[in-house]
C-alpha cells in the first residue's frame, strides 16, 4: 500500500540532520571538502571556456596539506567559490 503526503524541510530542521549524520564522520566531511574544491575548479574551467573568465587559469589542482604540529588540514583550490 502506498501513502502520499508532504514533507516540510526548512533550514531550521535540515541543518541539524546534515551536521549530525554527514559532517560528524570525518572521512565524509573531508570527501565533501575535496569534492567542493574539484567542483570549484571545474566551474572555473567552464567559465573560461565560455569567455566569462578573462584571467589566467594557472595550474588547476586541488591540494590537501596536513600540518601535524598545528593540528590542521588545509584544502585549497584555484577555482570559483569561497575565498576565505
Amino acid at each position: 500500500m502506498t501513502q502520499k503526503g508532504t514533507i516540510g524541510v526548512t533550514t531550521d530542521n535540515i541543518f541539524p540532520v546534515i551536521k549530525k549524520f554527514l559532517y560528524s564522520d570525518h572521512e565524509i566531511f573531508l570527501r565533501e571538502l575535496v569534492s567542493n574544491a574539484v567542483d570549484a575548479t571545474q566551474k572555473m574551467k567552464t567559465l573560461s571556456s565560455f569567455g566569462d573568465f578573462k584571467g589566467e587559469l594557472g595550474e588547476m589542482k586541488v591540494t590537501v596539506k596536513i600540518d601535524k604540529e598545528a593540528g590542521t588540514l588545509t584544502v585549497s583550490d584555484h577555482g570559483v567559490g569561497m575565498t576565505e
